[in-house]
């Protein structure tokens, strides 16, 4: 009884919750329905609970929920097999309605399928039971015809059936990114004010406290359109709809005492089957279980793909917060995510490091290309006229390493970290001689204190100057340093 009960028993309650392992969310939840449980009694019935009990129900958890996993989109390669094996099953329930039952070539057959079409157009269904579903039935069986699904062979022809509903699901979910709820309690009024080429869906969203009445406007046209499935689905479900008068739809035909049905409980069974029987894997080629439920954020990752993460353009129907915590902020879009500041961070390491020109590069410059160098005296700096060491210095008096107007401080290799630097060529030999003398200089210095002194030296020949000229290019500048015997400042030494 709720007078008995006192506030341990709430936390021996969550103890034992957490002690059957559920997680801290849903541990959460189920707590709080106890509470709010005990908190209507108590309003309805003031002075019931124990004084403790009721300041124990001032709040839910002493502990933090935590935060709950996001529900991952699909990648694109399994979004690309759901949806061709969707378009491949909506193309052939569309072909198959309103095509007769093939039994050319006997008459009798022929008398028996009319007779079981007359009995379904004017019911909508016909039993099992009924003498002229027996009658044929046991027609074909004696002729060796297939029988083991007699009964959706036979309703399939005027009306969709249960296992049709998995591809029509996913595809509608996948084109408009509309919650899987809110796809099954569409209705047959749902297409409104049509547009140039698209048309409005209106739904209702549960969910949304106040406002659950939504609208999406999508593309309208041929059956590989939202609003053109839709719109045949209403055509092809009209006969269903004299038996069923309902304003769903999904109206369909399931094997059962009802036959006919309307809305869409748990698929669960149906979808399986209908991934298996097209054999679709997940990334890693093994099946694929399909969860409904992801294929909105699925839309939504590939839109933000498409997008290419425009918050602008991507946060369709949500604040630009909620479509970035909500849909953009998942694991499948982490790797892209990393990428993409491991790209930016490397173009501001190579907008902070030296011009570095291919030969190429050079005749461009020197033909009057625009140079992103402060000076006006683009072949003064190409020729030589203001070299240091390793490069050209574009502003020996404006480094960013100190103030406008001093010369620059930094050692000699700091060219190779400095944006006023640009190398080409002609300083090929210069580069090689220092590289060769870091590189000997491993021997003397501990692997730690070479990397502190050299590493980014040595990183941004390897990795960034070098690769920008020929081999033949590079092994003649190699020729002429060690025919010129290139002087290394003392200053490199350790």
């Amino acid at each position: 009884m709720p007078a008995d009960l006192r506030a341990q028993d709430i936390d021996g309650f969550e103890a034992s919750l957490e002690a059957a392992g559920m997680t801290p969310i849903h541990r959460h939840t189920v707590l709080a329905k106890a509470i709010l449980a005990l908190r209507s009694i108590d309003a309805d019935q003031p002075g019931l609970l124990d004084d403790k009990l009721r300041h124990r129900l001032s709040y839910t958890s002493a502990q933090s929920a935590g935060r709950s996993r996001p529900r991952d989109a699909y990648s694109p390669f399994v979004a690309r097999q759901l949806r061709d094996a969707a378009r491949t099953d909506i193309g052939k329930i569309f072909r198959r309605i309103g095509r007769p039952l093939d039994e050319a070539g006997d008459s009798n057959l022929r008398s028996a399928v009319a007779d079981i079409e007359a009995r379904i157009a004017a019911e909508g269904k016909i039993d099992h039971s009924d003498l002229a579903f027996k009658r044929l039935y046991f027609m074909r069986l004696r002729r060796g015809l297939p029988v083991s699904s007699f009964s959706e062979d036979v309703h399939n022809r005027h009306h969709l059936l249960a296992t049709d509903l998995p591809p029509l699901l996913t595809f509608l979910s996948l084109e408009t990114g509309l919650e899987i709820e809110c796809c099954k309690t569409l209705t047959i009024d749902c297409l409104q004010n049509a547009g140039s080429g698209t048309i409005e869906i209106s739904y209702i969203k549960r969910r949304a406290r106040g406002a659950e009445q939504k609208r999406l406007r999508v593309r309208d046209g041929g059956l590989g359109t939202p609003g053109g499935l839709i719109r045949k689905l209403i055509e092809v479900t009209s006969f269903t709809r004299r038996f069923l008068p309902v304003e769903s739809l999904w109206v369909y035909h399931y094997k059962g005492r009802r036959q006919l049905r309307s809305g869409i409980d748990h698929p669960h069974q149906l979808v399986d089957n209908w991934v298996a029987g097209h054999g679709i894997v997940d990334d890693d080629r093994r099946p694929l279980h399909l969860v409904l439920s992801r294929l909105r954020k699925t839309h939504k990752a590939l839109w933000y793909l498409k997008t290419e993460g425009h918050m602008a353009r991507f946060a369709v129907g949500h604040t630009p917060e909620i479509a970035a915590r909500h849909y953009a902020d998942i694991p499948s879009l982490r790797p892209l995510h990393e990428a993409t500041v491991a790209e930016a961070l490397t173009e501001v390491v190579a907008s902070a490091g030296p011009i570095i020109l291919s030969p190429d590069s050079e005749s461009l410059w020197r033909e009057g290309a625009d140079a992103p160098v402060q000076t006006n005296n683009i072949p003064a700096l190409l020729d030589g006229d203001q070299d240091v060491w390793l490069a050209a210095c574009a502003g020996f008096q404006n480094s960013p390493f100190a103030e406008a107007g001093s010369p620059c401080p930094q050692p000699f290799w700091g060219c190779l970290e400095c944006r006023n630097a640009v190398i080409t060529a002609r300083k090929l030999p210069a580069i090689l001689a220092f590289l060769d003398f870091i590189e000997g200089e491993r021997a003397g210095l501990s692997a730690g204190d070479w990397t502190v002194k050299f590493g980014r030296a040595h990183a941004r020949i390897t990795q960034q100057i070098l690769p920008v000229f020929s081999q033949d290019l590079i092994a003649q500048a190699r020729s002429e340093a060690t025919q010129q015997s290139l002087y290394l400042s003392p200053e490199v030494r350790p």
